[in-house]
C-alpha cells in the first residue's frame, strides 16, 4: 500500500536545487520530489548508523568486494591459461634441448635475480644477448 504523501514547503539554496534539477533523471526517479525524498531517506540511513562514519564504508565495501571477486576470478582464470601455455612451451622446449641439470639451476638463478631486479620487466634483448655472450 502506497504511503500517504502531505504536501510540505522547503527552503533550499539554488545550487541545491540545481543538483537536484541535474541528477533525478540519472536516477531514474520519475520526479524531482522522488529523488528529494530517496536523498533524504538516504541520509537518514547514515546518520541513523551506530557511526555514521561506518556507513558508507560499509556500502563501498560490498561493492569493491563483488567487484574485485569478480576481478580475482577472471585473473585466475587467465593465470591459469597462461600457465598452461608456459608449461606447454616449457615441455616442447625441454623436448629439444641439451643442458645439464646444473647448468638450468645455475640459470633459474640468475633469473630469479633478474625478475627482483627489473620488478617482472624481462626483456628478450637482455636474456638474448646474455646467451649469445654479445657485449653492447
Amino acid at each position: 500500500m502506497k504511503e500517504l504523501k502531505k504536501k510540505h514547503s522547503v527552503w533550499l539554496s539554488e545550487s541545491a536545487w540545481a543538483d537536484v534539477e541535474h541528477h533525478y533523471q540519472a536516477d531514474n526517479c520519475s520526479t524531482k520530489n522522488e529523488y528529494i525524498e530517496k536523498a533524504i531517506q538516504f541520509y537518514s540511513g547514515y546518520l541513523d548508523t551506530e557511526h555514521a562514519e561506518e556507513y558508507l564504508p560499509r556500502i563501498l565495501s560490498d561493492v569493491l568486494e563483488g567487484k574485485l571477486g569478480a576481478f580475482g576470478k577472471r585473473m585466475g582464470h587467465l593465470l591459469f591459461k597462461q600457465a598452461v601455455d608456459q608449461d606447454l612451451m616449457a615441455n616442447l622446449f625441454a623436448s629439444d634441448i641439451n643442458v645439464s641439470l646444473d647448468t638450468l639451476q645455475k640459470l633459474r638463478v640468475r633469473c630469479v635475480k633478474n625478475v627482483k631486479e627489473t620488478n617482472g620487466e624481462i626483456d628478450f634483448q637482455d636474456a638474448f644477448r646474455f646467451q649469445k655472450r654479445i657485449e653492447e
